[in-house]
């Protein structure tokens, strides 16, 4: 049974709920680590988790791929066997959800941020390499943009309408749900990049912000963008059956699938490992995971796995997270990261 259906039953009964939210050793009849969220990380869980039931006692840890928003609320409803122990996320957790968890009896949280990740916009390797601004991004894909002067509904259809210099081809891209943490960050990077050169909008940053935010990250909803699900390898082979569209998704998805598919160049930038770890590429972000240190010690092996995930063999330069296009911290920033996880520091916002 995945945690998706365990927790409605966990949810339908207010005596089981407080009855788990007791901790106890009796409490957690489970032996094995559960972990949900992003599907962004869960390429780089999944390798830490198989390399952790190789080489330890534990039992390799069982890993889903819900989206960090839909991760994050399976881990907020409450403590015990029936809610996951630990939710990746490609964004960083929102002070709502934070609220959400102590609301459902989960005091302590401890925040792990493993590296960076880029976000691309990729099309089949049969096409042209695309440049493109965010500004660019932003026409294309918004659901209003300014237009002589006011906000009307998208009316370019083909990406030469967006920008003379682009081809003239059908604005098709593929992406992620709201529930996605790439959702989230590819509309923070890229759109709201975007939408910020127009002066109409940037002027209402200053005096409206809720409106400011609903332009910028509002995506048109009349085809042009599709929603794709969390399974970024079924993108990947969607364009590969369709040239002229473009995928959004992590930049190690890109890595894994060279070979079919290329990332646009963004202000002069690939998406590549150096020009992400740098900072040259305009759309790259935090990839985090969150425990719930009330498991810790209780669920066995826990701190282990958190150690494995860390370590220099895993997420540093040369690690084997690396090889899987994980762009890995600076030294001070991992120094910091390991010092919280070897005290369990809880999460303060």
């Amino acid at each position: 049974m995945s945690f998706r259906t365990s927790i409605l039953t966990f949810a339908a009964s207010a005596a089981t709920v407080a009855t788990v939210a007791t901790i106890s050793t009796t409490a957690f009849a489970r032996d094995q680590i559960n972990i949900v969220g992003s599907s962004t990380v869960f390429p780089f869980a999944t390798a830490v988790a198989e390399r952790f039931g190789k080489n330890t006692d534990f039992k390799t840890p069982v890993v889903e791929s819900t989206g960090s928003g839909g991760g994050l609320k399976l881990f907020c409803a409450g403590v015990g066997t029936n809610t996951p122990d630990i939710t990746n996320a490609s964004r960083r957790i929102k002070s709502s959800e934070v609220e959400l968890c102590a609301k459902n009896g989960i005091a302590d949280i401890v925040e792990v941020k493993v590296g960076y990740d880029g976000i691309v916009l990729a099309n089949s390797r049969a096409s042209d390499v695309m440049k493109l601004s965010r500004k660019d991004i932003f026409t294309a894909l918004a659901k209003d943009i300014p237009v002589d002067g006011k906000l009307v509904a998208n009316p370019y259809k083909t990406w030469n309408q967006v920008n003379s210099q682009l081809p003239n081809t059908k604005i098709e891209v593929l992406g992620p749900p709201p529930t996605s943490g790439t959702r989230d960050a590819f509309v923070e990077l890229a759109m709201e990049g975007g939408c910020l050169k127009y002066d109409l909008i940037a002027a209402m940053k200053k005096t409206d912000k809720t409106s400011y935010k609903a332009v910028c990250h509002s995506i048109r909803e009349d085809g042009a963008f599709v929603e794709a699900g969390e399974n970024d390898n079924l993108i990947v082979q969607k364009l590969e059956a369709n040239p002229a569209a473009f995928g959004i998704f992590g930049y190690s998805f890109l890595d894994q699938n060279s070979d079919k598919v290329q990332g646009s160049e963004i202000e002069g930038n690939l998406p590549t490992f150096d020009k992400i770890a740098d900072g040259d590429y305009p759309v790259s972000r935090s990839l985090y995971f969150y425990v719930k240190k009330a498991h810790v010690g209780v669920v066995p092996g826990i701190e282990e796995f958190l150690a494995e995930f860390t370590s220099e063999d895993a997420a540093g330069e040369d690690g084997y997270l690396a090889e899987k296009g994980l762009i890995p911290m600076t030294e001070e920033e991992a120094e910091a990261v390991n010092s919280a996880v070897a005290t369990l520091t809880p999460l303060s916002m």
